[in-house]
């Protein structure tokens, strides 16, 4: 905790800083605060980079201090302008104004496109070592700064590596191949969303989905999270290449393993995420990846697990009880009926639809013995008078719909037992 003297001190500073007057033209045209990375745009006019690169963004094609069109979208670092306010900052340091960093380049267009050339020809010759070169310069420059990331995206980065990994995956399984095709999908995970373009040429390679697999296997931790990153962008685009995944030899058994011994909650996440895809697309998918025994594994993380986490397993579960097999195990459960319980109205709107959607399937569509069991479980942990709340503060029309089912459910079941039912006590 900060020291009452040293709070002083600071606030002092701030004081003083805002008592400074910032010379004008030192001062950025759009924002109107000191410029910590100054540019020039074709107009000759000067910016911090941030505010006029967010007003090109926008589609603005004129220069918002002059009103002329814009040549051309690149902007030229103003160095003098930087090194006098850096200079002004420094004399101003007893006032409490900081010196503004240096800023790194960003890279350009021409420099993109240099790499994307180098990356084509070497994956084409098989040059593992020159392939890595050209690729470890994507990563450091991908890991500067978002504008890096935006530049590589857009201008087909993408795309490439892609076609690079699709090539390597054809290759021997060497030490040498297995680490590049490990740093193109390091290099690919940090310019995601992929691209309609790059998501099909890996996903129209079964080379390259048995690759994903040995990589979500026997990867490192940083490897099994990209392997795992780059398989929920491919099933998210869905249709046949969605189901293509899903028949991979071992995909699943590499997903499920990543829930029940997760490397990262990153990594887990993003396995919870590809398996709802890849569950709702098929019930014999659904069937094989309970029989890989999730089920309980999701109920223990709806125990005591973070939010976010849940609201995905609790979509995976719903997933999963669309076959016998999936109801049967949950069923089974003994915890499976209050953890739901517990979680409406606790996690999101969309969770408290997800736990409605299981417990529906659970009391309803299950035909073995535990259906019994549910309902009972249901009404001990006070099920019906959520349901109910439910109804009164609103949700959508299929989870309105099964709320009033499971109620009706509920009570019937209620008014087999001696006594009143729930609805005499409403």
């Amino acid at each position: 905790m900060a020291s009452p003297r040293r709070s002083r001190e600071s606030n002092l500073k701030t004081d003083l800083a805002l008592d400074v007057a910032i010379p004008t033209h030192f001062r950025c045209p759009i924002s109107l605060e000191l410029m910590r990375d100054p540019v020039t745009a074709s107009t000759g006019i000067t910016y911090d980079r941030q505010s006029i690169e967010t007003w090109q963004e926008l589609g603005n094609t004129s220069c918002p201090v002059t009103g002329q069109q814009l040549q051309h979208q690149d902007l030229i670092p103003n160095h003098s302008i930087r090194k006098m306010i850096q200079d002004w900052c420094v004399a101003h340091r007893p006032f409490g104004i900081e010196r503004i960093p240096t800023p790194t380049a960003p890279v350009n267009r021409a420099e993109v496109m240099d790499v994307l050339s180098e990356i084509a020809t070497a994956s084409r010759r098989g040059d593992v070592a020159a392939c890595a070169r050209s690729v470890a310069k994507v990563t450091n420059w991908a890991k500067e700064n978002e504008r890096n990331r935006r530049r590589l995206a857009s201008d087909g980065m993408t795309r490439v590596l892609a076609a690079t990994f699709v090539a390597f995956a054809r290759a021997s399984s060497d030490v040498a191949v297995v680490r590049i095709l490990e740093e193109v999908l390091a290099a690919m995970a940090m310019l995601l969303p992929l691209d309609e373009e790059a998501a099909a040429c890996i996903g129209s390679s079964p080379e390259s989905l048995n690759r994903l697999v040995s990589v979500l296997r026997c990867g490192d931790v940083a490897a099994r999270l990209h392997a795992a990153l780059a398989v929920k962008e491919l099933l998210a685009s869905g249709g046949a290449r969605a189901d293509a995944i899903a028949a991979t030899k071992g995909m699943g058994e590499a997903l499920v393993k990543l829930v029940k011994r997760p490397v990262s909650s990153r990594a887990m996440k993003a396995s919870l995420v590809s398996i709802f895809y890849m569950v709702n697309s098929d019930e014999k998918t659904a069937t094989r990846i309970v029989d890989l025994g999730l089920v309980p594994v999701l109920v223990e993380i709806l125990v005591d697990d973070e939010k976010s986490m849940c609201e995905k397993a609790l979509a995976v579960l719903d997933g999963l009880l669309s076959c016998e097999r999936g109801r049967e195990n949950a069923c089974g459960h003994a915890l499976t009926v209050p953890v739901l319980a517990k979680k409406m109205f606790r996690v999101s709107d969309m969770a408290t639809e997800f736990v409605v959607s299981v417990l529906w399937k659970l009391c309803k569509d299950h035909k073995g013995g535990g259906r019994e069991r549910c309902l009972l479980d249901a009404l001990q942990v006070g099920t019906f008078h959520k349901l109910l709340l439910l109804l009164q503060v609103g949700c959508g029309e299929a989870t309105k719909e099964r709320a009033t089912d499971l109620l009706k459910l509920l009570n019937a079941f209620d008014s087999t037992k001696a006594g009143p039912s729930l609805s005499d006590s409403t």
